[in-house]
């Protein structure tokens, strides 16, 4: 069928590359990294990775790349509020930090989206209806379900890699100069031509080669992988470069980095913009004791409606759509 894509949905901790990498009629591949935590093995024989890798779902896309070279999703990740290792209810349950971590590790690692699941949401849950895997409709139902944090901190993610020119964009870890962590420690490094991203889950110092794009100097930014918020650390020579987020480490505070050549203008002043998002006006007293207000601005979509000049090229797939700016960053810093 010419008119759809195609693919094989495998069973956990398998990908369909080991298969059917080679056949025509798969479009991409899929991987199914599975509900896991790392150790847990629960009894398997013929165990298809290596011991104690069952959250490094980034593995996978890796073991994918094969020639020829297809596309490939984890279709399958850990989902929100569902047990670890599946099946025993009273176990702890994956939250809204895992459930990022997944989709970070994934995309960065070369995967060209991510599937987000709900151990509720998936089966419509509501009163009235014992599920599987610990899902009781009269605790929670499938549309309550649809207000937890992992469900809605999806789109920031998606945000960010639109943002920048996708099918330039490749997997990158000489990125990260020196020893990388392991599990929870490793950060995960792509790039384009002129834009470099690192996630850092645990907020563990890393030290990163700002020479792997262009431009001799780098507009660097924190962005909350939570929040979607954008904190300006400033502009940085093109060498490599200590980097370390100041709420600590293993804060539940995961981060993206972000540089930007700083000779690029995603956006410049004077372009038309349509923001879709809110505005929220709080006060403080300043350190005389006056009142004063901000109005802080929170943009969750945003497309360009000014024309490109001669010789600027449109994204592929169309406008960028950046993550909400910080809402006291200077107009002139903005990244996108």
């Amino acid at each position: 069928d010419k008119d759809h894509l195609m693919t094989f949905h495998p069973r956990g901790r398998t990908t369909s590359a080991a298969w059917f990498n080679d056949r025509e009629w798969l479009d991409f591949n899929m991987f199914q990294s599975g509900h896991r935590r790392y150790g847990q093995r629960k009894g398997d024989g013929d165990y298809p990775i290596k011991e104690n890798t069952e959250e490094d779902n980034w593995r996978f896309v890796e073991a994918s790349t094969l020639n020829p070279l297809k596309p490939v999703i984890d279709d399958e990740p850990i989902y929100e509020n569902i047990p670890q290792g599946l099946h025993d209810p009273n176990e702890t349950r994956w939250n809204e930090h895992d459930v990022r971590r997944y989709a970070y590790w994934s995309v960065f690692a070369g995967s060209f989206g991510h599937s987000y699941g709900h151990n509720d949401i998936m089966q419509f849950i509501r009163p009235g209806v014992l599920g599987s895997f610990g899902a009781d409709g009269m605790k929670k139902a499938w549309w309550d379900a649809l207000e937890d944090p992992g469900f809605h901190q999806m789109k920031y993610l998606k945000y960010l890699m639109l943002a920048f020119p996708f099918f330039e964009r490749i997997p990158d870890q000489s990125i990260i100069a020196g020893a990388n962590g392991e599990r929870y420690d490793r950060a995960i490094a792509t790039r384009g031509n002129d834009y470099l991203l690192v996630y850092n889950y645990s907020g563990r110092p890393m030290q990163i080669d700002l020479s792997k794009i262009s431009g001799d100097k780098k507009k660097v930014w924190w962005m909350s992988a939570a929040t979607g918020k954008l904190e300006y650390l400033g502009e940085f020579d093109s060498k490599i470069t200590s980097f370390q987020h100041d709420s600590g480490y293993m804060s539940g505070n995961d981060q993206v980095l972000i540089a930007i050549d700083a000779s690029k203008e995603y956006v410049k002043k004077g372009y038309k913009l349509y923001i879709e998002g809110k505005i929220r006006t709080r006060s403080y007293e300043d350190n005389n004791g006056v009142k004063r207000y901000i109005t802080e601005v929170y943009g969750f979509n945003m497309e360009m409606l000014s024309p490109k000049k001669d010789g600027q090229t449109t994204q592929q797939g169309g406008a960028p759509t950046p993550p909400p700016p910080i809402p006291d960053q200077d107009k002139d810093d903005l990244p996108f």
